[in-house]
Formats: C-alpha cells, sequence, structure tokens
C-alpha cells in the first residue's frame, strides 16, 4: 500500500543570507570582496492560516492547510538575533526569532543549511552575479529524505556617507556598490527538482521588480501557494497549476514502490561513457565510498539521484550526501560507506585523505580510485554488460535534434510542453534499459531461495556463475543494499524488477518453474553451449534436478531469448496509459482564512466534477478520489475524506493511504465519530484501519529476516533436517525429506561414527552434523559437473532437446560392447567406447523385467544386471560389479515411475521418480558401508507402491484422463485446489498486457492464486495473493476483471491482463460463496453481476461502476450457491432451493426430498436446464443426483444413484452431459475422488472416473472440449479431462 503523508508540495521555506545589521559591520568602508558566515533570516513552515485568525473570532480544532498535523520541533533564538532587512536600516526581528513554537521538519538542521545554501560561502562582492540553483537531500536517522531547491539570487548594497543602508532606494552623491546573496530553499518530502525550480524562477522575477519592505511577506505567500498543492498518487495522472508566468507540471510516480521522477536521466548519459556508468553501478552496489565532484553544485545531486533511479528496487543504505560544503570535508573521513560529493577544486584535498575513495569526476566523465589512480573494482557481469552499452548507444540524448523539423514555438508554455514530452520519452527509455541491467545481473538470486524458512544459498548461487563473475557478486552479496533485495523478494514483493522479470521470461524458463528444483542441462541447451568457440569439451557429467516436461504429454514451444538479443519495449515493467492532465484552481489572492476555504471547496468541486465525467476509467477515478480525499482531509472534511478514501477499494486499493488513513481516524473527534460510524461501510472502514495498523505493528520492522544456509553443527532431528535440506535447495517435498532422513539413519559399522540413535530408551533417530556434509557435499559435487558434459555429437542426434543425462556408469561390458551406461529420464542408452557411439538399450516403459545375476569370469562370478524389453528378444546385460545393486534399484524406480507416470496421465511421477534415484546415488556415494544399498531402498518408493497396491488404472479413467498438473510444486505439502476458472484467449494482446493465449486461474489455500496458460500447461505467473482465508468461488466478469469470492466476505477483483488484484468489494457482511453474472439483454444495457453470502445475503452489482444496485436477503440454512435464469434467480442453500424475484422476494421453494430430511449438510450443489426446464441438485451426504422438473418442484421425478459415492460437492453441465465431482472410500477404505459423467437424456452413469487420490472440490470446462478438475489437499492435483 501507498503510504502518502497528508503534506503538500511544500515542508518549509527558508531565506539565508546576512542580516543588516552584520552589513554594515562588515561592509562599512570595504570596497573589495568579503567571505561571510550566512544565518538563516526566515523560516516559514505550514500551516499559514487557521480558522481562528478569521473575522468572527470562532476557534476551531482543525488546521486546514497541507500540514503534517503534529507539532515536532521550534525554532529557538539563537545568540545572535535572526533579522530580516528593511528599507530604513531598522532590525527587522524575523518570524523565526520570536515565534517559538514554529513547526520546522525534523529532520532539517537549521545549524548546517546555511552551509549547504552557500556550500562555496557567501561573499559580498562588488559584482552582480546570475541567479543559480542547486539541489540538495536531507537524511534523517530513520533513512527518510527530504529534498530542497535552493536558489541564489544577488542584491545590491548602498551605503552613503551618513551610514544609512539601502537596497532598491535612490542612490545618493557618494556611494559605494556592493553586492549580496541570498539563498531561498524550499524544503519538500519528494524530489520534485525541476518543478521547484520552475516555481522559485517564477518567484525571483517577482522579487526582482518588488520593494524590500514586501520581501517577507512575499515570501510566506510564495510557500503558502506551494503548501496549498497536493500530490498527486502513484499512476497516470499529473497536477498542474499556474505560477505566472509558467504552468508548472507535478509528474506522479510511475508506481508505488518508485520515488517521485522530476529529473533528467540522461545527464549523466552526457556526461560519462556507457562503461563508466557501469563502473559507477558497481561502485554503488559494492557499497564503496563514493564521492562525485564537479565544478557545478547543481550537477552533484541530479547525477546522484540519477544513479539511485537506476539501481532501483535496490536502495542505497549508507550516508548520502550529494553536497558538501568546505566546512563539511571531514564527512569523507566515515568509517563507513558512503555517497558524497564536493566541489573540484577540493579533489587533491579529498583524494589525499584516504586511500579506497572512489572519484568521479562529473566534468571530465572519469571514476578513478584514490590511491591507484585507476579503478580496480570487478565489473558487472558480461552479458549484462553488453547487453547495457548496447542500449546505451541506441539512446537519443539531444533536444535540438528532435526540433530539427519544428517551427520557432512563440508561447514558452507550450515549448517547455513539448520539451517534458521528449523528456519523459528519453527517461522512459533509460527507466527501462536500467531495470533490464539490474534483472539481468540479479533474476536468477530468486531460483535459490527458499521462501518458507527465508534462506538465500549463497554458495550455490556463486556455483551457478560464470567464474569470471565471482568477483564481482562476492561483494555484492555481503552488502546491506543486496540483503534489503533479497527481503524484498522472501516477502514476495510485486515492483518493477519483477514484472520485467515475469516478462523477459522466456518459455523454457518458465518450465523450470513448474520442477522442484532447478534441471540438468538439457540436449539443447549442450548443442548451445558447445557451439561457442571457447568452449572444448570436458568429462563432467549431469546436474541433479530433474525435468517435468514429458515429451508425450506435454509439448511446449521452447523460446529461449539471449538477454543481448531480447527486443526491449516501453511497456516491459511500467504503466503504458496515457498521461492525463488535472489543473488546479488559480491560488486565493490573500492568506486569510476563508479564502483558502474556498480554495479547497473549488478544488473539492473540480474534483468532484472529474470525477463524475469518468465513470468507467477505474484507474483515473481512484486518483481523483485520493485527491479529493487528501484536500477533504486537510479542509477539516475527515468524514468525506473517509468515503472517498473507502472508494479506492473499488477502484485501485495499491494507492490506498494507509498511514494517512490511520492518522485521520485517530483525529476523528467523538461527534464526527459517531456520524462515520452511523454508516456501515465507514464504520467497517475504521474498524479494518485499526486491525490493520495493529497487523503492521505486529510485524518485525526490518521486514524480516534473511538467514544464508549454513551445514549445520549440531545432531538433527526428523523436525530439524526437514528443515536443513529444505533450506539447501534439495528438494522440497516433506514425504521424499523424510524417506531420505530413515535413509541416513541406517546404521554403519563404527559405533563411533554413529549416524544415529536408535530409538532405544527413549532417544529418537538422529542424524550427525558429519554425514550431513557427506551428503551435502556429494550431492553439490554431482551437481556442480552438470555445468560442463561432453556428449558425442553422434549421440546428441538421437536425444529429444529436453532430455538430460542423470547418471552416467563407468566403463563395463556389455552385451553390446564395452562402454558406459547413461540414464535419462526417458532412456538408457550405451556410450561405446573406442570411436564414440551411440546404442540405445530401452525406453523404461518399454522395460518387462529388471534383475540381477551373474556372469562367469575365471574362477569368479561377477554381478551383472540383466534388462528384459518389451521389442527386443534377447535381454540386455551389463557386469557392473560394484555398481551393480545401485543400478538395480536406480532402473527399478525409474520403471515403477514411468509407468505410474504413463497410467496417470502425470509426468511429476517420472520427476519424482528421478528424485528419488539421484537421493540414493547420493546416500550410497556418501555412507559408503555395507549398508549404503539397503539405505538406499528407503528411497524407492514408486518400485515399493508397485508392489504394495495395484498400479492399473481403469481402462476408462486412462483413457478419458489426457493429462496432469501439480500447482503445488513451489510447496514443501500439496495444497487443496479450491476453485478453477477457465477464460478464453483473446486475439491482438501482447505478451507484455498479459497475453493472448486461454488461462487457467486456479485457487489454492489461504487465497493464492495461481495461473496457467491453458495452450500449453506452463505457469504463466507465480501466484497472486488475495487475502488470507480460502477462495470459493471465481466469476469472469469481462476481460478487465475477475472475482473471487473469499471466506473473508471480500470479493477480490484480478485485472486478468495484468495479473494483478487492486480492488476489493467489502459490502458482504460474511463468508461470500456465490458469484453468477446476468446477459445483457441488449448492447445498451448494462452488465449485472450477483453475489452471495453464507448469511443469505444477496447483492447486486453494477459491474462498470462497482456500485450496489440494490440488496436483499433470502431465509435458508447456509446460502452456497445462487444461478440467474430466465430473469429469476435461484437460490441453493443447505436446507433448500428457492426460485427468487428480482425485488428478493420468493417465488417458490423446494425443500429436501423426505428421504434425506436427516442429511446434516443437506445440499451442495444444483444446476438449471434451460432447453429442458429441470434442475438437477446433488447432495453433501448422499450418493445420488435428484431432478426435478422447474415447473413442479414438490417432488423429484428421477434419482439417480452414483455408485461408491459417499456425497456429491460440485457439478457442471457439459454438452448433454452432467460432470459430478465426488468424495467416496475405496476398497482399502481411503478417500477417493471420483468424477461421474451422466447423460441429461437418458440420466444413467456413462463414465465413472477415478479422478484423484482426494475429494475432487471443483470442476471446470473449458470450451466444452475439457473438463478440469481440482483434488482436496492431499492430492493437491489438477485433472484435465476429455470430452466425448
Amino acid at each position: 500500500m501507498a503510504d502518502n503523508g497528508p503534506s503538500g508540495l511544500l515542508e518549509a521555506c527558508l531565506v539565508v543570507g546576512v542580516s543588516n545589521e552584520r552589513l554594515k559591520e562588515l561592509c562599512l568602508g570595504k570596497d573589495k570582496e568579503l567571505l561571510v558566515e550566512a544565518e538563516v533570516l526566515q523560516v516559514h513552515a505550514p500551516p499559514f492560516v487557521k480558522k481562528e485568525s478569521s473575522s468572527n473570532g470562532v476557534v476551531q480544532g482543525h488546521a486546514p492547510a497541507f500540514s503534517r498535523g503534529q507539532r515536532r520541533r521550534s525554532f529557538k533564538k539563537r545568540d545572535r538575533l535572526v533579522s530580516t532587512i528593511s528599507d530604513s536600516g531598522k532590525i527587522n526581528e524575523s518570524v523565526v526569532a520570536v515565534s517559538d513554537d514554529l513547526s520546522v521538519p525534523q529532520n532539517i538542521d537549521l545549524i548546517a543549511l546555511p552551509q549547504l545554501c552557500f556550500p562555496d560561502g557567501l561573499r559580498i562582492t562588488n559584482e552582480c552575479r546570475e541567479d543559480s540553483y542547486h539541489f540538495l537531500v536531507f537524511t534523517d536517522v530513520f533513512g527518510t529524505q527530504t529534498h530542497g531547491v535552493v536558489a541564489q539570487y544577488c542584491k545590491p548594497i548602498h551605503f552613503q556617507q551618513d551610514n544609512a543602508m539601502h537596497q532598491n532606494g535612490h542612490q545618493s552623491t557618494k556611494l559605494q556598490r556592493l553586492y549580496t546573496t541570498y539563498s531561498i530553499c524550499v524544503i519538500s518530502k519528494y524530489p520534485y527538482y525541476n518543478a521547484l525550480r520552475d516555481c522559485l524562477s517564477c518567484f525571483l522575477l517577482q522579487l526582482k521588480t518588488s520593494r524590500m519592505t514586501e520581501f517577507e511577506e512575499q515570501v510566506k505567500e510564495f510557500s503558502a501557494k506551494l503548501a496549498l498543492v497536493p500530490i498527486p498518487p502513484p499512476g497516470p495522472l499529473h497536477v498542474v497549476f499556474n505560477l505566472r508566468p509558467l504552468r508548472i507540471d507535478l509528474p506522479s510516480r510511475l508506481d508505488v514502490d518508485r520515488p517521485v521522477l522530476d529529473l533528467d536521466l540522461h545527464l549523466p548519459f552526457l556526461c560519462f561513457k556507457p562503461k563508466q556508468i557501469l563502473q559507477v553501478i558497481s561502485c554503488i552496489l559494492m557499497e564503496q565510498r563514493v564521492v562525485f565532484l564537479s565544478t557545478n553544485w547543481a550537477k552533484l545531486t541530479l547525477v546522484a539521484e540519477s544513479f539511485m533511479i537506476f539501481i532501483h528496487p535496490l536502495r542505497w543504505q549508507h550516508p548520502f550526501v550529494p553536497v558538501l560544503s568546505r566546512q563539511m570535508l571531514d564527512f569523507i573521513m566515515a568509517p563507513t560507506a558512503y555517497l558524497m560529493g564536493c566541489h573540484t577544486y577540493h579533489f587533491n584535498e579529498v583524494a589525499e585523505e584516504l586511500d579506497d575513495l572512489i572519484l568521479i569526476d562529473i566534468d571530465q566523465g572519469t571514476v578513478m580510485c584514490s590511491s591507484l589512480g585507476r579503478l580496480d573494482l570487478p565489473d558487472v557481469p558480461l552479458e549484462a554488460r553488453e547487453c547495457f552499452i548496447s542500449r546505451a548507444r541506441g539512446l537519443q540524448l539531444h533536444y535540438d535534434l528532435d526540433l530539427c523539423h519544428a517551427g520557432s514555438c512563440t508561447d514558452i508554455n507550450e515549448l517547455r510542453a513539448h520539451r517534458r514530452q521528449w523528456q519523459h520519452r528519453v527517461n522512459s527509455v533509460i527507466l527501462n534499459f536500467t531495470m533490464e541491467l539490474i534483472v539481468n545481473i540479479f533474476s536468477e538470486v530468486c531460483d535459490f531461495l527458499n521462501y518458507e524458512h527465508r534462506v538465500f544459498n549463497s554458495e550455490e548461487f556463486l556455483r551457478s556463475r560464470e567464474t569470471t563473475d565471482h568477483t564481482f557478486y562476492k561483494r555484492v552479496l555481503d552488502t546491506h543494499i543486496f540483503h534489503s533485495f533479497l527481503r524484498d523478494r522472501l516477502n514476495r514483493k510485486n515492483d518493477a524488477f519483477t514484472r520485467m522479470q515475469l516478462n523477459i521470461r522466456s518459455e523454457t524458463r518458465r518450465m523450470k518453474t513448474m520442477t522442484e528444483s532447478p534441471r540438468r542441462p538439457t540436449i539443447e541447451e549442450i548443442n548451445r553451449k558447445n557451439c561457442r568457440p571457447e568452449n572444448g569439451l570436458n568429462s563432467r557429467l549431469g546436474k541433479s534436478m530433474p525435468n517435468l516436461a514429458d515429451y508425450r504429454l506435454l509439448t511446449v514451444p521452447v523460446q529461449r531469448v539471449s538477454i543481448r538479443t531480447m527486443p526491449l519495449q516501453s511497456g516491459s515493467w511500467g504503466p503504458s496509459r496515457p498521461i492525463r492532465i488535472f489543473k488546479l484552481p488559480e491560488f486565493p489572492p490573500p492568506l486569510a482564512y476563508h479564502y483558502v476555504q474556498k480554495y479547497y471547496f473549488d478544488l473539492i468541486s473540480q474534483l468532484s466534477r472529474a470525477i463524475t465525467a469518468t465513470p468507467d476509467d477505474s484507474a483515473l477515478l481512484a486518483r481523483y478520489y485520493y485527491l479529493r480525499g487528501l484536500v477533504n482531509s486537510v479542509a477539516g472534511r475527515r468524514v468525506d475524506a473517509l468515503r472517498d478514501f473507502q472508494s479506492l477499494y473499488k477502484t485501485d486499493m495499491d494507492i490506498f493511504p494507509a498511514e494517512l488513513l490511520t492518522a485521520l481516524v485517530e483525529s476523528l473527534p467523538l461527534e464526527e465519530r459517531k456520524v462515520a460510524e452511523q454508516r456501515t461501510d465507514l464504520k467497517r472502514l475504521i474498524s479494518r484501519v485499526k486491525r490493520e495498523n495493529e497487523r503492521e505493528q505486529a510485524q518485525p520492522m526490518d521486514g524480516g529476516t534473511v538467514k544464508r544456509f549454513e551445514l549445520p553443527r549440531k545432531h538433527l532431528h526428523v523436525e530439524d533436517f526437514v528443515r536443513r535440506v529444505q533450506e539447501s535447495g534439495i528438494v522440497k517435498d516433506l514425504g521424499t525429506i523424510q524417506r531420505l532422513f530413515e535413509a541416513l539413519t541406517v546404521g554403519v559399522e563404527a559405533p563411533s561414527k554413529s549416524v544415529f540413535y536408535l530409538a532405544v530408551d527413549g532417544q529418537q533417530k538422529q542424524v550427525d552434523p558429519e554425514t550431513f556434509r557427506f551428503f551435502y557435499s556429494y550431492w553439490k559435487e554431482t551437481e556442480a559437473a552438470a555445468q560442463d558434459v561432453d556428449l558425442p555429437a553422434v549421440v546428441l542426434e538421437h536425444l529429444e532437446t529436453d532430455e538430460c543425462v542423470y547418471k552416467l556408469s563407468s566403463s563395463v561390458k556389455t552385451s553390446h560392447g564395452v562402454g558406459k551406461i547413461a540414464m535419462t529420464q526417458r532412456r538408457l542408452f550405451l556410450l561405446t567406447e573406442g570411436r564414440p557411439g551411440y546404442v540405445e538399450i530401452t525406453k523404461f516403459r518399454d522395460i518387462e523385467d529388471v534383475k540381477i545375476s551373474s556372469a562367469p569370469f575365471l574362477l569368479l562370478r561377477i554381478p551383472s544386471l540383466k534388462i528384459k524389453t518389451a521389442f527386443r528378444k534377447e535381454s540386455f546385460e551389463a557386469n557392473l560389479k560394484s555398481e551393480c545393486d545401485l543400478w538395480h534399484l536406480m532402473i527399478k524406480e525409474m520403471w515403477a515411475g514411468r509407468k505410474m507416470a504413463d497410467d496417470h496421465k502425470d509426468p511429476q511421477f517420472m520427476e519424482q521418480a528421478l528424485t528419488n534415484v539421484l537421493l540414493m546415488d547420493a546416500v550410497v556415494g556418501s555412507l559408503q558401508s555395507q549398508k549404503a544399498i539397503y539405505a538406499a531402498t528407503k528411497l524407492a518408493y514408486f518400485d515399493k507402491m508397485k508392489l504394495e497396491v495395484p498400479m492399473m488404472v481403469p481402462k476408462t479413467t486412462s483413457e478419458t484422463l489426457k493429462h496432469k498438473i501439480n500447482p503445488s510444486l513451489d510447496q514443501t505439502s500439496p495444497q487443496a485446489v479450491d476453485v478453477l476458472l477457465y477464460t478464453p484467449g483473446q486475439l491482438g494482446v501482447s505478451e507484455l498486457d498479459g497475453g493472448g493465449n486461454p488461462k487457467l486461474w486456479c485457487a489454492l489455500s489461504d487465497g493464492k492464486v495461481l495461473v496457467f496458460d491453458a495452450a500449453s500447461w506452463s505457469m504463466q505467473q507465480n501466484s497472486v495473493q488475495v487475502g488470507t482465508s480460502r477462495l470459493n468461488c471465481m466469476l469472469a466478469v469481462n476481460q478487465q476483471q475477475l472475482w473471487i469470492g473469499s471466506k473473508d466476505s471480500f470479493i477480490y477483483i484480478i485485472n486478468p491482463r495484468s495479473v494483478s488484484c487492486n480492488k476489493q468489494l467489502t459490502e458482504h457482511r460474511c463468508e461470500v460463496t456465490g458469484l453468477t453474472l446476468e446477459e445483457r439483454v441488449d448492447k445498451f444495457s448494462q452488465t449485472v453481476a450477483y453475489s452471495c453470502s453464507e448469511d443469505g445475503c444477496v447483492i447486486v452489482w453494477d459491474v462498470s461502476s462497482l456500485q450496489v444496485r440494490r440488496h436483499f436477503r433470502v431465509s435458508c440454512d447456509r446460502l452456497q450457491s445462487i444461478q440467474i435464469q430466465n430473469g429469476m434467480l435461484w437460490c441453493c442453500g443447505r436446507d433448500c432451493v428457492m426460485e427468487v424475484r428480482r425485488n428478493g422476494t420468493v417465488h417458490r421453494k423446494m425443500s429436501l426430498p423426505d428421504h434425506l430430511l436427516s442429511s446434516p449438510r443437506g445440499f451442495s450443489s444444483f444446476l438449471l436446464f434451460n432447453e429442458s426446464e429441470q434442475l438437477w441438485a446433488g447432495f453433501a451426504d448422499a450418493g445420488e443426483l435428484c431432478v426435478w422438473h422447474c415447473r413442479e418442484l414438490n417432488k423429484p421425478f428421477i434419482r439417480i444413484q452414483l455408485k461408491d459415492c459417499a456425497g456429491v460437492v460440485c457439478m457442471i453441465k457439459v454438452k448433454n452431459q452432467i460432470w459430478v465431482g465426488c468424495h467416496g472410500r475405496s476398497a482399502a477404505g481411503k478417500t477417493r475422488g471420483k468424477i461421474y459423467v451422466v447423460n441429461t437424456d437418458r440420466y444413467t452413469v456413462e463414465k465413472e472416473l477415478v479422478a484423484h487420490a482426494d475429494s475432487v472440490q471443483t470442476l471446470c470446462s473449458a470450451e466444452d472440449r475439457y473438463v478440469l478438475s481440482g483434488a482436496a489437499q492431499d492430492d493437491g492435483k489438477i485433472g484435465i479431462w476429455k470430452v466425448e
């Protein structure tokens, strides 16, 4: 959520210079340049007017100006009075000096500020200098930044012989002309550098034509105007206002997580070559002590701030002082990392102080180290570097080239608008390819994160990098800036980095996310790698984890895109919406309360008209509501402000101002709170704000810890062992880890090196740290060997592009010659020796038998492995010697896994079998004992299943089932699939806008929604979190809205294109159980949706405006679902089904059949058929369906029995069939999920499908071609079934 404070554009405005009294002391009789000490002359901070200052004298409790709402600290009198300059030469004490209760922003140091306003010192000169501007950044102890823009302007000082001093007065005969400089510093919470510079430019023009007696009042009036300017929320709305002679533009933030961007990002590219820019970014990422140098003070902050934007979403965590005055140079002696800036004049002085400073000369475009002269830091990774340099070379940096074809513009505001548009385009391009740089450097970090235990496996990440990049990554991984980045990734922050990472990810990489762990190099990857001339062949082999995709069941067009050649589009990470402008009313002339109130009234009226004029643009509506709520809050109309912020739930929750709303609720007077709580929606909003605030306070301040994976030092019980293995990234599945624990707790010979304690005398089994280290090291050594794979070209020709080699034997004698046996996920083959060749042994699905025999050799008998296959008469035999037992186990496990994968159309079985095989190999390799093979048998899961339970899938089930998907692969255990929804594809939709392919939406436990590309069944998006409760129903309302009803009583609205949830409907008070859409009568009618909750409440919604049209309540026991038919609403409760009119009155009611009156859970689901006017219903505790004629609901005219069904869960209609999802029991008493396909003409069960190992929770249809089923938690898979 956006945490926008209630302040306006201005936090404070200060005038810095030399007082009249001091000027007389210093300048009398002098005619040469003097260096003097500057001091704060004026401080102006909101609120500027209060209600008690009105003419009627009535005192009120609120301050109607954009203020921080609380007094921070006062500017106390210093030893010498701070004064302003008057025409008469008298000393007028400033407002600052006499107002001890004046509110001054707490992170502004008034003692140091004069040095920053005059970083090169304040001089009294005999020449008038041009106006100049520079920029400041202030950081408090909590890291919160405020920003300043300083305008320096010169004024003449006149002395007469009588020592009277005049400025802008009449000159006398004997006159000494001297000039002094004043600084006006405008401070804001937001880095509006260009806008505030424009404001000061307008103000200086006004000052030069005004009398000095009006100076203080003019500064105060200027400050008050800026304090009235509201800050636009993130998104496609900019705020503009007039400050004659210019129109000032306040751009909004691009998104909630980004700072305001109001500077020219191409400035560093004008100062540095792309290579030097990368060096600066590298220094920042490695948290070096960096000093920028320039002869131009303005460049220091603008260039430094640009680099802060270039590294987003990483954030600089150390001191950031882009402007150091002469008196502050000792700051560079700080013992920590920092980023500072100073004048080039101090180059030698700074360079001599410390040996390891990074000195960046902006004027010369050089980057060097103070000790070496040249920079000796590692470069960013090669591919990311080359991609960035290529992008930068294509950057169009010169505005004048864009004007060659244009005529001369006679309107300054039109000229400025053209320049802003050009700058916006350039900034967008730079933002995209700098974000691309960060993504290319850090995108694969996410593959080495364990989200459950918040662990980053840095060692494995480093192993996966190119050797030449290790130095860079080693230094970056230990920085605070990277630690903060990791914390955001572990918190699953959906920022610009995440969006670009998903957009540029190739289809191959998306398939990779559907496997439990990183895969081995595929044959395609080996071919690509071996095509590089610098890569020779190496004898190292295979990586550890298997590939999900089965080539028969899951064919995906593989599209690998190199980051060097990938086309970069302007919308690849950020919003592509056109920018809209909102113009503020003219500022009130005098600083009087009633004028300010009228300004607020005009502003609110203007925003209300804008809201009325844009009813269908929810993103724009949200910005208008936000601005009106902000203005209402500072105008004292708190209840109206609450209404506006409440509207953000239906328009855009991403900009919900949590901190502001918390402060607003806490400041509500008792009377206003009573008024607010009379409205149900506001009362609920207040309660929710308090609840969210309490939850926020209970969370850790640092956003959660991040741990690095470390090997254990103590013995591990099973719970600790499970956690350690999951943290290591070896495997996540809980059942597999428990079997691995059993394998590693098989005894060894030497008691002193026992890896376990037997469960004797109450002791539990334990794995000792040494054994864990041996196992982990063996596993990782095997995995590291996968980086280089040596396979002859003749072998590559015989393998599929996505095939991987997982295991290679030593050289053995076989019935097909001498060579090495190789195992992929699909086959066994022989790598013949001598002249390299390929001999296929068998595919795993073709194996008929595997056994160990012995072959005679002289007087010995050598163990050999025999494999009988379906397509060869003779068996394959290999004298594997000591490896024979292990290969026997592995091949049997792969054979059993392939059999189950083929029978159940579930490639995850094959993947799990591969995981088991690789774990067997690691266990045997690490234990090195006589019981190692016995220990490995603990991991032979599928081979044991083949012996313990029948593996045969019924023929009807096998023929109807097309494929299965496991949506819980990234979880430690299966999650229930609560809801499924298929949405068809859209023509003309780009990949950047969500893609045009059909999608499958899958709701898992605790509010997690996954999205699959239904053309390839690959996971399109990792997850979208919508609340934390169970999701009950989904409805595709239109191409922009997908509604999800939740147990927490909210309806969440997802944008199917962006796959993001930023809207909520909060009107229900209980669990939302059903959603339905009424068909439009004609193209001019509005789309209407219905929702229901378990308490019987039904709400009718206008889809376009998300407003409630009407609501009513029906009386039943737990309202479970609704359906609209012929203008009538049918409602299904546990105890009855009702036909309800549009106004909520019951037309007809149907109770439970007599024989089911004792059923505790009654009706579970129902369907209506318009063609035959029939109503079908299922029951939660009965294995039957009942069918009624809609004209006569007294009793069912037919009952359909469902064999072995304990209760109906869900039903859908597909063509002329009813597909019924049920829960039942197998012959062994285990829960089983079945699907019954019922013919609607003959009322008979056509098919009985053994669908899942747990109850069928949900069904949905994919264009009547396929039916998709989701199972409860013990199974947790999605089945894809063919419709005939």
